[in-house]
């Protein structure tokens, strides 16, 4: 059981990544390869990685149709997330198919046209909402895509003042722009719009390097980069950099800079989801669920969180997939510090 008190509400997208098997090979012609389905979506990981680190978080998902939906409720349940956001959807699950290049590198296919994850309506909303939101998180390409995006912000703005709003663009280009992107209704002007409104509206905004290489592809200086997105509307702005280190800015205050932790990197699959549980999971835990309780925070009790935060997202990367840590471990982790 989770303890009780302001909820975390992570809002966004169920995919299911088919991943290839490689050294099961491919049949006998070499045209049957072989795939594990594995849960996945930036909300999804968000919500699983707050629940190990246990949080009482609710996950606010439309959960599409086909033979793979249940996967994706019980991956969330056995993490302790509360599914009692889950709006039953007639239309089909997102679906990410990896392929491998002769090269090794990555080829992908989204099958999303008409997926259920992007046609929120403000009922919908509304009735998955607990009753005390302690913060919400939203981002990728449900907080981007209509028609639901325009429902997603109307809830930030109602939100906004009464709990803590968190955002991560999270972009995906291939969904966001081009032939893909274009029959999602997406394009960069539109989606640079839209993530534009939901920024002016956040608390804490957690945007990676390659997120800014497609929203501001002049983009060269992180340290500014990091300063000018926390002068846009955010109490507090997180940039993350693959291994660099951290930045964290505040509005008027220094930038900050944080090691990441040394690990030996399996894969950085979910890496970034669990840096944005762990940041929300430790705030929650210190009681900040407003704006002005962030911007509260000395950097020495903000610190605290964002390395708790780094270190959840090094010991997610140690493990294949998003596989964050349960506290157990991450309190583990931090003693061996």
């Amino acid at each position: 059981m989770h303890p009780a008190g302001p909820t975390l509400c992570v809002l966004g997208e169920l995919v299911v990544d088919l991943l290839p098997v490689p050294e099961a090979g491919a049949g006998p012609e070499g045209t049957a390869p072989h795939y594990v389905a594995r849960p996945g979506g930036n909300a999804l990981n968000v919500a699983v990685a707050a629940g190990r680190l246990g949080a009482p978080v609710r996950l606010l998902a439309r959960l599409g149709t086909g033979p793979l939906a249940g996967h994706l409720r019980r991956h969330a349940e056995l993490a302790g997330v509360d599914t009692a956001g889950f709006v039953d959807a007639g239309e089909p699950v997102s679906l990410a198919v990896v392929g491998l290049g002769a090269d090794g590198s990555p080829d992908y296919g989204f099958h999303v046209l008409g997926a259920a994850d992007w046609q929120w309506t403000d009922d919908e909303l509304t009735r998955a909402l607990p009753a005390d939101v302690g913060a919400l998180h939203v981002g990728s390409i449900s907080s981007w895509t209509e028609p639901g995006s325009a429902a997603i912000a109307r809830l930030v703005e109602r939100l906004s003042g009464h709990a803590l709003i968190s955002v991560d663009p999270n972009i995906r280009p291939m969904l966001a722009e081009g032939p893909v992107g274009g029959s999602l209704g997406n394009d960069r002007s539109a989606v640079t719009r839209r993530l534009e409104a939901l920024v002016a509206r956040a608390d804490l905004v957690k945007v990676s390097a390659e997120d800014l290489a497609w929203l501001e592809p002049d983009t060269t200086d992180l340290d500014e980069a990091a300063r000018r997105w926390a002068e846009r509307g955010p109490a507090l702005v997180v940039l993350t950099d693959g291994g660099a280190p951290l930045r964290v800015a505040r509005p008027g205050r220094p930038l900050l800079r944080r090691e990441s932790p040394r690990v030996d990197v399996v894969d950085t699959v979910g890496a970034g989801d669990s840096l944005a549980a762990g940041l929300l999971t430790g705030l929650l835990a210190c009681g900040t669920t407003t704006r002005d309780a962030l911007a509260d925070l000395s950097d020495d009790e903000l610190l605290a969180v964002v390395d708790d935060a780094a270190l959840v997202a090094a010991l997610n990367c140690t493990r294949v997939g998003a596989d964050p840590p349960t506290r157990d471990e991450l309190t583990a982790a931090r003693e061996r510090r």
